[in-house]
């Protein structure tokens, strides 16, 4: 006796009205039906699903979205679908196109799609959602797609989102920047730094005066005087934008930026130090000390605390800058701002007097921006650009994570997408 075989259109009619059923709680078209479900004859991996209108339905005009008259139909066109089970999904829909008063004659609108494009709305979501997790190549790769898809799906939320924002109640903010190619290439970003919110608000190509006033006069006058306080580093250019379009704000320059200048200071003693020391014969006493001298004390291993005990022992430029460094720490404990301008003016006088021309320079800088400084102390120590630098922390890990940009606007985008904290729509499912 022969038996036959069961055929794939069998197989899949088990499954269909469970698929239909599945694609009408997650995509709720009023106007047209799921229909026939079938394998694709050029790829056995792909399950196309008809769609037809409901009978009487009038299509709506993708032009003015009133309900209009049937032309005439186009070829049937396919939308790429999120993927089920392993297969991929395409719609499949033979456009209509519609006589309308208006608009003449014109395609008919499609819930499911935006325009000419080749994928489905809820398709371009679930990869912009997975594009948070994952880099877009890889998002690409994991769902068979292309990188210009996962960017275009990325680009869509994030224009969605930007377009649907709260920008209410802003009453600080944090201006930095980061290295976005090698060359001394840098993009400007600017936080909410609020304690209920924090997120990344905008994305400048450079880090120029000019950068700066085109975020404030997209900002506006009105959001800008409800500004009370800014955070920024000591970049000249943002000074001064910030005097002039923001002076009601309290600008404070607060401790990362300026312990870090005196990092960089006392790392060149050291380095200048140490070839001296190697070149004069003596013992390389300043070897591997790099970060034992830029730590901490409390952030010290056991084996550091030894090996930084030893080094003060000797008198070393390196340690002598070191010793100011740790003194200036205690600037930030006090709680007035008139004991901790007496502090700052006896700590400059001595740094000028230690003939550490480096530390001579950090001093220089603290004179420049006294009063700047000292807000510090007017906001009580609450506004800190340590918020700042963890957001550009995460803002170097999305450009790593990319492999790099081919342009300004795919780096802007997948900052947003990333920092922003972005609205979505209200969906009937979650995909991801």
């Amino acid at each position: 006796m022969i038996v036959a075989k069961p055929s794939k259109n069998l197989a899949i009619n088990g499954c269909q009205m469970r698929l239909k059923t599945i694609l009408n709680q997650t995509e709720k078209y009023s106007s047209f039906v799921f229909e026939k479900t079938r394998f694709c004859n050029q790829n056995e991996n792909t399950l196309i699903i008809q769609i037809r209108p409901r009978a009487n339905s009038r299509p709506i005009c993708s032009g003015c979205f009133m309900k209009s008259t049937i032309y005439d139909h186009q070829d049937v066109r396919r939308f790429d679908h999120i993927p089920l089970l392993g297969f991929n999904l395409k719609f499949e829909y033979k456009s209509r196109r519609v006589d309308c008063q208006s608009c003449g004659v014109t395609i008919e609108k499609l819930p499911w799609v935006d325009g000419k494009k080749e994928i489905t709305k809820s398709y371009e979501w679930f990869l912009a959602a997975w594009a948070k997790d994952l880099s877009w190549k890889k998002v690409a790769n994991k769902f068979d797609t292309s990188w210009d898809t996962v960017y275009r799906a990325v680009s869509m939320a994030v224009l969605w989102g930007w377009m649907h924002r709260d920008l209410s109640n802003i009453k600080a903010i944090g201006i930095d920047e980061i290295a976005k190619q090698k060359g001394h290439k840098y993009t400007t970003l600017v936080y909410q730094i609020d304690d209920g919110r924090k997120r990344l608000l905008w994305v400048g190509d450079t880090r120029t005066e000019e950068t700066l006033n085109a975020f404030f006069d997209w900002f506006g006058k009105e959001r800008t005087s409800n500004l009370e306080a800014i955070c920024s580093d000591m970049w000249k250019p943002y000074i001064n934008v910030i005097k002039d379009k923001a002076p009601k704000a309290i600008h404070v320059l607060d401790r990362f930026h300026i312990m870090s200048h005196m990092g960089k200071a006392i790392d060149e003693i050291r380095a200048s130090e140490a070839k001296k020391m190697s070149q004069d014969g003596y013992e390389p006493v300043l070897k591997k000390s790099r970060f034992l001298l830029l730590k901490r004390p409390e952030n010290l291993s056991p084996p550091q605390e030894v090996k930084l005990a030893e080094l003060v022992t000797y008198n070393l430029k390196s340690v002598r800058a070191y010793l100011l460094k740790e003194d200036f720490q205690n600037f930030w404990e006090y709680t007035s701002k008139s004991w901790a301008e007496k502090f700052l003016k006896v700590w400059c006088t001595r740094a000028m007097r230690s003939k550490l021309e480096p530390m001579k320079g950090v001093a220089k800088m603290l004179r420049r921006h006294h009063d700047l400084i000292l807000n510090w102390f007017v906001m009580n120590g609450k506004l800190s650009s340590g918020i700042v630098e963890g957001f550009n922390t995460k803002a170097k890990l999305t450009i790593r994570k990319a492999f790099g940009f081919r342009s300004y606007k795919a780096l802007r985008v997948a900052l947003l997408h990333q920092l922003g904290d972005l609205p979505t729509p209200e969906f009937t499912h979650r995909y991801s």
